[in-house]
């Protein structure tokens, strides 16, 4: 299940197209059943928590905050992504990209995240991105690496 929160009120042209796609993906990742909240923050927001969990005083596009409920609970939480959408929006300009492409790319890099994958090492970081594009290209969205 998606979820989305949106503490900005920005207008996301179709909410339940942007989460079906999400969900799709999960399907294919075999986490069909998994609990993801993305959420839709300000770029004060998001540099507010890229300080306090990474460390670093800037904004950034996207975080990922894996779940951390113990084992014991037996529950799918996958855990929230959360996508500054004034840098998704920049972004997206400067790359000459359509923004809903890059939204959707910056929601499947963060879930990915979720899942274990990362792109600290060049061998992740191909891994990674290899999905990514594999994922996007289902739904039609070019791959943003080129």
């Amino acid at each position: 299940m998606i979820v989305i929160q949106n503490s900005i009120n920005f207008k996301l042209e179709s909410e339940k197209a942007f989460t079906d796609q999400l969900q799709s993906a999960l399907d294919d990742l075999n986490k069909a059943d998994g609990e993801l909240l993305i959420r839709f923050v300000s770029s004060q927001e998001i540099q507010k928590l890229n300080k306090a969990y990474r460390h670093q005083d800037k904004t950034t596009n996207v975080l990922s905050f894996p779940s951390d409920l113990p084992i014991e609970i037996d529950e799918s939480i996958l855990g929230d992504v959360v996508i500054c959408i004034e840098v998704v929006e920049r972004e997206a300009r400067q790359q000459n990209k359509q923004f809903s492409d890059h939204l959707m790319h910056m929601a499947i890099h963060g879930t990915l995240h979720l899942l274990g994958f990362d792109h600290n090492e060049e061998n992740e970081a191909l891994e990674m991105e290899a999905l990514e594009v594999k994922i996007l290209a289902t739904m039609n969205i070019v791959n943003p690496y080129v």
